[in-house]
């Protein structure tokens, strides 16, 4: 009875607190995001007050956190448009994981951690964080513009790669031979690929089953349905996250709509869970000793990142506005990067790891919302600063033709469209 009342108390005040920062964040008209992880921090392992009694159940809804925003994000875009995206912009996603991946892996080379440190860090440096990137993109009113599908694209490819990634990493660490990470990877790529087809092929049978008059029941249809599809991906070496997006993706239509809108609250509400527990896993004292490494690799990554996203958006045809706006987006790293450190510190492949880790992603997931804020106007007066602004290069026709579609029921924007200030 003690610790029910202990926990009630503890959950009510973090929900409170998150409530107020949200409120005081709306008013600088800036993203919540860095406040909830600063929030975390003040209440994690090392902080002002550590918690105890609901640390279990805040692990469970960031989980549920990330899973909801990465369905938001598919309820955006139909099948059709995301297997057009995954044609027209797989040169984006290699591009992406030349710049970004490097770095890391060469960080650990110099550090001296060896080949397995080198390619874990590597994935820390190269994925950027959906969770993050979903909830800005909400924040600043960016779903409709012209670069996001452009972001969302990488951001799918990415995610797409982990499927084949983590298989990897988790053998190399585990010491497994080469026939046991085959069937690992064989196993992941078959349930992406699964998953994915049925999308495709079957979204309408999909959504016409989920679909209900009832809002009560479309909500605990469609929830319980991106939880068990996410929860199987797991269980079988795919993302969740890569999971509840394709269930996303395969509801269309008025199902789609409803559900957009009857999820948003619970998104909203378990996305800031989700930040505040990856702040309470970080003790404070751990960060100092890494910082300049981890500054450093934050600081160049940060370049690459822009530089993809500039690059991906020209190529999709989008105005200089819009690509600055596409590059800034992407800094923010999160989730995937602290599981793929998770991995190696639990195998003791290199203490430190951990901690870079850490310090790296609170860098950047605090850095990211404000690059996609401030990405484009700082460029654009560098630009003007510098001399008259050149007339915009001519898109070539292979370029035209792979622009991407926008979101589905998303209201059509302006390529200049630079979002709320």
């Amino acid at each position: 009875m003690h610790s029910t009342a202990v926990f009630l108390i503890e959950f009510g005040a973090i929900l409170l607190g998150l409530g107020l920062l949200g409120r005081f964040a709306g008013r600088l008209r800036f993203s919540p995001i860095p406040l909830y992880l600063l929030a975390g921090l003040a209440f994690g392992e090392g902080g002002l007050l550590p918690l105890g009694a609901s640390e279990e159940f805040v692990a469970i809804g960031a989980e549920i956190g990330v899973i909801l925003l990465l369905l938001m994000l598919g309820l955006e875009y139909t099948a059709s448009d995301l297997v057009s995206n995954l044609k027209t912009q797989y040169p984006a996603g290699l591009v992406d994981a030349a710049l970004n991946a490097l770095p890391g892996a060469l960080m650990a080379l110099l550090l001296g951690w060896g080949p397995v440190a080198a390619v874990v860090l590597a994935g820390v440096t190269w994925v950027s964080s959906s969770g993050v990137i979903a909830k800005v993109l909400g924040d600043l009113g960016r779903l409709g513009n012209r670069e996001t599908p452009v972001v969302l694209s990488i951001l799918v490819l990415e995610d797409l790669s982990m499927a084949v990634y983590l298989p990897i990493v988790t053998a190399l660490l585990a010491g497994s031979g080469l026939a046991a990470g085959s069937v690992t990877l064989a196993i992941a790529l078959g349930v992406a690929g699964l998953v994915l087809l049925l999308a495709v092929r079957f979204g309408r049978h999909i959504s016409r089953f989920v679909s209900s008059d009832d809002p009560e029941k479309l909500l605990l249809v469609v929830l319980g349905l991106t939880l068990l599809v996410a929860g199987v991906a797991q269980q079988l070496q795919v993302s969740a996250a890569v999971g509840a997006f394709l269930v996303g993706i395969a509801l269309s239509g008025e199902v789609a709509e409803g559900a957009h809108h009857l999820l948003a609250p619970l998104r909203d509400l378990f996305a800031a869970v989700f930040f505040v527990f990856f702040g309470l896993h970080t003790d404070p004292a751990d960060i100092p000793p890494v910082l300049l490494p981890a500054l450093a690799l934050a600081a160049v990554t940060t370049l690459t990142k822009i530089a993809t996203g500039y690059w991906a958006a020209r190529r999709a045809g989008v105005s200089v506005k819009g690509r600055w706006r596409a590059g800034g987006t992407l800094v923010a790293r999160g989730e995937f990067s602290i599981v793929i450190a998770g991995l190696a510190v639990t195998a003791g492949t290199e203490a430190s790891l951990g901690p870079l880790a850490t310090a790296y992603v609170l860098i950047l997931v605090i850095m990211g919302p404000l690059t996609a804020r401030w990405t484009e106007p700082l460029a654009l007066r560098l630009v003007r600063a510098r001399g008259p602004e050149a007339p915009a290069e001519p898109t070539r026709q292979d370029t035209a033709k792979a622009s991407v579609p926008a979101p589905r029921g998303a209201v059509e924007h302006r390529q200049d469209t630079a979002g709320p200030s």
